[in-house]
This record gives C-alpha cells, sequence and structure tokens, in this order.
C-alpha cells in the first residue's frame, strides 16, 4: 500500500526530482553547484559526522548551518520572513505543524528525492512539499528496578501521584507534539487529571531526565534518543514503549521556494536520504532512520515496528497541530497553573 500510494502519487504530479547519482556524489556536468543555507534542530555532532560524507557527495556546494533547537530555528526563520526574506533554503527541524503551516503558505518547493521512496507514506507528505529524513519519538522512561505504567493514559492513575516528570509543550516542541496527540485522544481535560496526580512539568527533555537521574520522579516522557544515549552512558533508567502508542515527532525536511540554489538544496536532501546519510542518523543521533534498511538505533526496534508501536500519525493531527495548537498549550498551561 505504501509503494501504491507514493507510485500513483509521482505518475500523477509533475514534480522535480535529482538523480541518484547526483545524491551519490557522482562529479558530472551539471552538478549541482553554490551556497546553502540549513537551518536545523539536528544534533551538532550529528552535523559534524554528517559534513564529510556531503563535502564528498556535493563537492561544489558550500554548506552552512544554523544549529538550535526547532523553537528558535522558527523564532529565527519568522522573524527573517518578516523582514522581508531568509537566506534558509533547507529546513530540517522536529517541528512538524510549522512544515505543515508554510506549505499552506506557499512557502515550499515542490520535491520529492527518490532517495526517499521507502519512507513510510504516513511521514511524508504526499504532495510533494517536505518528508522526514529521521525520526524521534515520545515513550516512557522510568527508573530502574520498578514496574512502569503500561501507557501514557495511565500516568495519571493513583499509583503514580507526583511521580512523573513531564515537558513543557510551551517551550519544548517534542513535548508540544505529544501534548497534541494526547490532547486528540485522551481529551484536555486529561491534562488535568495530570495535575491533579501531581505530574512535575520539567522544562525540556533534558530537565525531564534529570528529574529522573535525581530521583525526583519514577517515570517520565522523555526522547527515546535521550533514554539511548543515557542509558549508554550508564544512566539508571529503562525504557516502556506504551501501549497507546507511542508518538512520533517526524523530522521533516523542506526547501523554501525562496532558496537561490534549488539543485543544490535537492541534492542535499537526497544525501541526507541516502544510506549513508540515515546511517549516520540512526548511530550518532539515536533517531530511526525513515529507510527501513538501516537498523534501529543501537538495538532498539526496527522502522516497521516502530510503525506498529506509535500512534496514528498523519493529516488529522498536522491540522490539529496547525488549527488547535494554540488552545491546547492554553489548556495545559491552564492545568498546570492551579
Amino acid at each position: 500500500m505504501r509503494w501504491l500510494l507514493v507510485l500513483t502519487f509521482l505518475a500523477g504530479c509533475r514534480i522535480e526530482t535529482a538523480s541518484p547519482g547526483a545524491a551519490n556524489g557522482a562529479a558530472k556536468s551539471g552538478a549541482p553547484a553554490g551556497e546553502v543555507w540549513v537551518y536545523t534542530s539536528v544534533y551538532r555532532h550529528v552535523i559534524d559526522a554528517l559534513e564529510p560524507q556531503l563535502k564528498e557527495a556535493l563537492p561544489g556546494v558550500t554548506i552552512h548551518w544554523f544549529q538550535a533547537g526547532s523553537e528558535k530555528v522558527a523564532a529565527k526563520l519568522e522573524a527573517e520572513l518578516a523582514a522581508g526574506g531568509t537566506p534558509c533554503d533547507v529546513l530540517v527541524t522536529s517541528d512538524p505543524f510549522l512544515y505543515e503551516r508554510f506549505k499552506q503558505e506557499g512557502r515550499l518547493l515542490r520535491y520529492v528525492s527518490p532517495n526517499g521512496l521507502r519512507t513510510p507514506s504516513r511521514y511524508v507528505d504526499l504532495d510533494g512539499h517536505y518528508a522526514a529524513v529521521r525520526l524521534s519519538t515520545m515513550v516512557l522512561v522510568h527508573k530502574a528496578g520498578i514496574t512502569p505504567p503500561g501507557s501514557f493514559a495511565a500516568l495519571a492513575a493513583p499509583e503514580w501521584k507526583g511521580e512523573v516528570a513531564l515537558g513543557d509543550p510551551l517551550t519544548s516542541g517534542t513535548a508540544f507534539t505529544w501534548a497534541v496527540s494526547m490532547e486528540q485522544a485522551l481529551g484536555a481535560t486529561w491534562f488535568e487529571q495530570l495535575r491533579a496526580n501531581e505530574a512535575r512539568v520539567a522544562g525540556g527533555n533534558a530537565a525531564v531526565l534529570q528529574k529522573l537521574e535525581g530521583g525526583e520522579a519514577k517515570v517520565g516522557v522523555l526522547l527515546l534518543e535521550n533514554a539511548i544515549a543515557a542509558k549508554a552512558k550508564g544512566s539508571p533508567v529503562e525504557i516502556a514503549w506504551p501501549s497507546d502508542g507511542a508518538v512520533v515527532v517526524p523530522g521533516y525536511a523542506g526547501i523554501l521556494n525562496s532558496s537561490q540554489h534549488p539543485e543544490a538544496a535537492k541534492a542535499l536532501i537526497d544525501a541526507l536520504l541516502s544510506p549513508q546519510g540515515q546511517q549516520v542518523i540512526a548511530e550518532l543521533g539515536d533517531m530511526h532512520a525513515v529507510d527501513p534498511r538501516v537498523p534501529g538505533p543501537r538495538g532498539s526496534i526496527s522502522l516497521d515496528e516502530l510503525v506498529q508501536r506509535s500512534a496514528p500519525w498523519g493529516e488529522a493531527i498536522l491540522q490539529r497541530g496547525l488549527t488547535e495548537g494554540a488552545r491546547v498549550k492554553a489548556d495545559f498551561s491552564k492545568a498546570f497553573s492551579r
């Protein structure tokens, strides 16, 4: 079904693609060239590992990076656009709702990379304006040696009173995506139930991890990649997959239609979606690649199993985050300010 959707889409739409050879860095006449600015929330150490690959694959392209959290990237980009323009060519962040808004505002170029045809269809805009290059996942993480709650919904149960740490959707993009998904599934009153159960809002994912490691909470909602990295360093935490579905946060990539070097931008996305680029993302970023041929990070579940264990993702959740996101933040803030 996934292949049928993509092939039908490609057959019915005229969308520019680059040759796979360009993605593999073949030195040919007419190869992409120019300067490309990438605004991204990808971890700095992952960028450092990608840079030699990109230099080899795209010898004629000079890549500049602005790296920060998704919220800071969005704020910088919005300010530049409001001032009349931005140097940003390629946007690669974990704020899925921003991409949908930019698509509706006509800010994104349509492009489907041939290296992304194996990506699960739920993580691709079928109109061709953006597609995931990495997958972050919100899961349950708990103190080692205890039996964790079986679901996100169970965090409001009496046995977890005062023992739950959450990220703040007002400051963390991934926590916001999780809150939108939970509000859709459980209703806004669930936030009030969490507050009544004395759940603690800790800020970002790093703050949630600190509360778990410091013994201030026994269970938290955390990015899988943070938990995997912490465990590798000896942190006494364990990962639990919630029965009501982990929340996958697609890390999309999109090209702004104001790009001065769109062919170079397309080749960059091809390189990120190449097997080599995806391997770096999984191995050093501790995230799932969107290519099912790449194993899960550090022995974690495969991409196919991730899709099975995660909550539904698609147009409905994107539209909810876009149109109802401000209300979700307000409901969360109201619940936890009491």
